[in-house]
């Protein structure tokens, strides 16, 4: 009984030292200039912790974005929705299945990189889950084409509107990761890029 039991004693120990000893996550920021986002490494987000990464089977990294629902999708919003989007709408998740590394495959955007825990991966995978609007489905179609060949959009939660961005909704994000980061009074991207370039590298 007891040479059954020890392989199985060997194992446990070797899963909870495993564990214990887990690299931390390593996230980037992106930034258009406008618009921010936060990219996850394909290795740290299993599928099933959002389902909607299984349209991207090839991605080394799924970069998360979040606005509203007519003027994000639109190439060409015009002066007309840009003006409607002040006001409180529906929003929509941009999920796009990077190629590779997002300083690789867009170099012209400026990107931090953040770590994080594994608990605080954990909270922020649950933030980017509760992110789409699946209504009682286990995994949402695309509402739209995304603004690469390589991403799509998806129904949303949440409202945007002038005083609650794309940007607004990034430091929520992270702050459910538990960084040190200040929501109020977030609009740009400048103001989120300016408080990750003044928080502690660690979660």
């Amino acid at each position: 009984m007891r040479s059954i039991a020890r392989p199985f004693l060997l194992l446990f120990v070797l899963t909870t030292v495993a564990t214990a000893c887990r690299a931390d996550a390593v996230i980037v920021v992106t930034s258009t200039g406008w618009h921010t986002g936060i990219a996850v490494a394909r290795a740290d987000l299993p599928v099933a912790a959002v389902p909607e990464t299984a349209d991207f089977p090839d991605a080394a990294y799924f970069e998360f974005g979040w606005g509203n629902a007519e003027f994000y999708p639109e190439p060409n919003p015009g002066i007309g929705l840009t003006l409607k989007a002040i006001f409180p709408g529906p929003a929509v998740v941009h999920l796009a299945g990077l190629p590779d590394h997002p300083g690789k495959t867009f170099p012209a955007a400026e990107w931090v990189t953040v770590t994080l825990s594994d608990s605080g991966l954990q909270r922020l995978t649950a933030f980017l889950n509760a992110s789409f609007d699946r209504r009682g489905t286990w995994r949402l179609a695309p509402s739209a084409p995304g603004l690469y060949s390589f991403s799509r959009f998806y129904s949303g939660t949440g409202s945007f509107h002038l005083f609650h961005t794309c940007n607004t909704w990034t430091v929520e994000a992270l702050a459910a990761a538990g960084l040190p980061v200040e929501v109020a009074g977030v609009q740009r991207a400048s103001d989120v890029m300016a408080q990750l370039g003044r928080r502690p590298a660690r979660d």
